[in-house]
């Protein structure tokens, strides 16, 4: 009988254990906040010595990072007038990027992140990011 008793708390803690670490959420999806800015663009010249022109981009994909995950978990794309926005995000740390033209011309690919950090602290939370302003 002793063994039986022993065998059930066991079961019984262990989905306990289950149920406490399932509450526990992490940054990402699921939730009833959200963040959204603008991705404005500095277009210059090959060299980057005159400024060509200046406009809000569209279509540029913006990417976004849960927690401390190392690579992207969600990414969009701006529309007409520059505008992003990610839904359904739960508390956490977050960081959204946009790749640039390196204007230093040192960076093997050509291009480098701008990354806009942020923290959604509550739900229903909605969150607007400074543009983002990338080099073209």
């Amino acid at each position: 009988m002793k063994v039986k008793n022993t065998i059930s708390f066991l079961v019984l803690l262990s989905v306990v254990f289950l149920l406490i670490s399932s509450c526990s959420k992490e940054p990402g999806p699921g939730g009833t906040s959200s963040v959204s800015g603008k991705v404005y663009v500095k277009n210059y010249n090959a060299s980057f010595t005159t400024l060509l022109g200046e406009y809000y981009a569209q279509e540029q994909r913006v990417y976004l990072i849960y927690g401390e995950n190392d690579t992207h978990s969600d990414d969009v794309r701006t529309n007409y007038d520059g505008t992003f926005r990610f839904d359904n995000l739960r508390k956490g740390n977050y960081q959204v990027y946009v790749y640039s033209k390196d204007s230093t011309q040192t960076i093997a690919s050509g291009y480098e992140p701008v990354i806009k950090t942020f923290e959604i602290t509550a739900n229903n939370q909605h969150i607007v990011l400074e543009d983002i302003i990338i080099l073209d």
